[in-house]
C-alpha cells in the first residue's frame, strides 16, 4: 500500500486530498493539526509518532526530523543496499509528501522559520524519481486525478513538482535571509547588506523591446503585483514596452487626487492634465502634445464613461488603463480590435529601485516626491499666487518622472511643455517652449535639478513663464535668483533634486 505523508500549515483542501488518496487505496500518515483535521473528517490516518516512535518535542520544533521519515523519502528502491538498510532499520518507503510551510513573510520571526517542512520538501524533491512532493494546494486536484486514473504520478509530473518545491524553498530561504539583512532601526545605512531575490515568470510577452528579442514579466516569489490582478478586456498581446510605459503612466496618474490623465510615450509623459471631469482631463492631456500622443499609453484615475471612449477612439493608442469602464465605453473600444484596454487596481509600490549592470545590480531607494511646502523656500521678491502654487506642485510631480535633464511648463493643471532627456538644461527648456507653442504665457516651470546658469531661466521668461520651481543648490544660485527678480518671476527652491535616467 503506497504511503502519503501529509503535514501542512495551510489546511485548504487537505481533507479532500486525503479522502481521495484513501479511496485510491493509499495509507495516510500525518501529525498535529493536519492529522486532527483528517481524523475529524472520519478518515483513517496514522499518527507520525507511531511511525517514528517519538512524539513531537521541543515545543513542536522537532516532529519530522527522524531517520524513518527522511529514510523513507530519500531511499532509492532500485538499489539493493538501500533495501537492506530500510529492512535493517524498519524504514518504510514514502511515496508522496504534501507540505506547505509556516507563513514566515506574514510576520517575520524566529518561530515562523520552518525547519522540518523544508527538510522534507528538499529530501522528496531530490528523490523525485521515486517520490512525489506537493507544496501548493492548487496542485492537489492535478495530483489526485493522476493518481486516481493511473495509480501513480508520472515521472514528468514528479519532476515538475520537484522543480516547484525547490523554487518554493529558495523563495522561503530568500525571505528569511532578507529579514536578517534588513537594516536595524538604529542603522544609518538604509539599504540591506544583501539582496536575495527569487523570481518566477508570471507573463510571457509578445516580444521584447524589439521584435527579435524575447520578453517576459517576472514577479518576486510570494508577491502580488497590480499586473497580476489587472484585466485586459481586449486587444493584442502586451509587449515589453507596453508594460514598461503602462507602468510609468499608471504610477504617475495615481499621484493626483483630482480627475487626471497621463499619456506616456517612450517612458516619458508627453501629456498630463487634471480637471473637474475625467473626460476633460483626457482632452487636455491629449492636447498637450497630440503628435507625441499618437501611439502612446493613456492612464486615467477615474472610471471611463462612454463620452471619453468616443473622444479617445479616433486617436491611435497602444494601451488604455483605468480603474473601470462603463459597459458602453467598452462597446466603443471593441470597434478598435488592436487597442489594449485594461482595468487595474493601484500599484503596490516598492522600497527599492533596481537596475541591471554587468555582473550585478545598481540599487537605490525609490525616489519619492512629496510636495511639502513647509520645506520649500521662496527665494525671490515675487511671491507665488495661490493659483501658481497649485501649478507648481503639479509641475513638480510631473517633472520628477521625466528623463533628465527635465523641464516642464504647465498652466491650469495642464503640462503642455515637456522637455525630456537632453544633455543640457537649456535645450530641454527650448523643447518645452516649442511644445508649449505660446501656451506657457502666465504659466509655471519645473526643473528637476538646479539651473547652472541663468540662460535656462531666461528661456523660461521668454516663453512667458511667471513662476519657477527647482531644487536650488548651484554655485550660481544668486545669479539665477537675480535673473528671476529681473523678469518679475516668483521662484521656489525645494532643496531636493529628482534626476531620472
Amino acid at each position: 500500500m503506497p504511503i502519503a505523508l501529509l503535514s501542512v500549515y495551510d489546511k485548504s483542501g487537505i481533507v479532500d486530498l486525503a479522502r481521495g488518496l484513501r479511496s485510491a487505496g493509499w495509507r495516510i500518515v500525518s501529525s498535529g493539526g493536519t492529522a486532527k483535521a483528517i481524523s475529524e473528517a472520519g478518515l483513517e490516518v496514522a499518527d507520525l509518532a507511531d511511525l517514528t516512535g517519538l512524539p513531537a518535542i521541543l515545543d513542536h520544533r522537532v516532529v519530522t526530523l527522524h531517520p524513518k521519515v527522511h529514510g523513507g523519502l530519500l531511499a532509492d528502491p532500485t538499489k539493493p543496499e538501500h533495501q537492506a538498510d530500510m529492512a535493517a532499520h524498519g524504514i518504510e518507503a514514502i511515496d508522496l509528501v504534501v507540505v506547505n510551510l509556516y507563513p514566515f513573510s506574514s510576520n517575520p520571526s524566529i518561530e515562523l522559520i520552518d525547519i522540518g517542512g523544508p527538510a522534507m520538501v528538499r529530501a522528496a524533491a531530490k528523490n523525485h524519481a521515486h517520490v512525489g512532493v506537493v507544496v501548493n494546494p492548487s496542485d492537489y486536484g492535478v495530483v489526485l486525478d493522476e493518481i486516481t486514473n493511473n495509480g501513480a504520478l508520472s515521472s514528468g509530473t514528479r519532476r515538475r513538482l520537484a522543480r516547484d518545491a525547490f523554487a518554493t524553498i529558495a523563495a522561503y530561504d530568500a525571505a528569511i535571509a532578507n529579514w536578517f539583512d534588513a537594516p536595524s532601526p538604529d542603522s544609518k545605512d538604509e539599504l540591506p547588506i544583501g539582496l536575495h531575490l527569487s523570481l518566477e515568470r508570471a507573463q510571457t510577452l509578445r516580444y521584447g523591446e524589439n521584435p527579435h528579442q524575447q520578453g517576459a514579466r517576472y514577479r518576486l516569489a510570494g508577491a502580488i503585483s497590480w499586473w497580476d490582478t489587472a484585466v485586459q478586456h481586449q486587444g493584442k498581446e502586451l509587449s515589453y514596452l507596453n508594460l514598461y510605459d503602462t507602468e510609468a503612466a499608471w504610477k504617475l496618474v495615481q499621484r493626483f487626487g483630482r480627475p487626471a490623465c497621463v499619456i506616456v510615450k517612450h517612458a516619458n509623459p508627453c501629456g498630463v492634465a487634471v480637471a473637474d471631469t475625467i473626460e476633460e482631463a483626457y482632452v487636455l492631456a491629449n492636447a498637450c502634445d497630440p503628435v507625441s500622443a499618437f501611439g502612446g499609453i493613456v492612464a486615467l484615475n477615474r472610471p471611463v464613461p462612454v463620452a471619453l471612449a468616443e473622444a479617445l477612439a479616433p486617436v491611435f493608442t497602444e494601451v488604455v488603463v483605468a480603474p473601470s469602464y462603463a459597459p458602453e465605453a467598452l462597446e466603443v473600444f471593441a470597434k478598435k480590435g488592436n487597442l489594449r484596454v485594461m482595468s487595474a487596481g493601484a500599484p503596490k509600490g516598492s522600497a527599492l529601485d533596481l537596475r541591471v549592470i554587468d555582473g550585478g545590480l545598481l540599487v537605490q531607494q525609490v525616489d519619492s516626491v512629496s510636495p511639502n511646502r513647509s520645506t520649500w523656500q521662496v527665494v525671490t521678491t515675487e511671491q507665488p499666487t495661490p493659483e501658481q502654487w497649485g501649478d507648481l506642485e503639479f509641475a513638480w510631480q510631473v517633472c520628477a518622472v521625466v528623463s533628465s535633464n527635465a523641464i516642464v511648463y504647465a498652466k491650469d493643471g495642464q503640462a503642455f511643455g515637456i522637455g525630456a532627456g537632453q544633455q543640457n538644461r537649456l535645450d530641454s527648456a527650448r523643447i518645452a517652449a516649442d511644445r508649449s507653442a505660446g501656451r506657457a504665457v502666465g504659466g509655471v516651470c519645473a526643473s528637476d535639478a538646479f539651473f547652472p546658469f541663468r540662460d535656462g531661466l531666461d528661456a523660461a521668461a521668454a516663453a512667458g513663464i511667471t513662476a519657477v520651481i527647482q531644487p536650488g543648490g548651484s554655485v550660481r544660485d544668486a545669479e539665477v535668483i537675480a535673473a528671476a527678480d529681473e523678469h518679475g518671476i516668483a521662484m521656489v527652491f525645494t532643496g531636493e533634486r529628482h534626476f531620472r535616467h
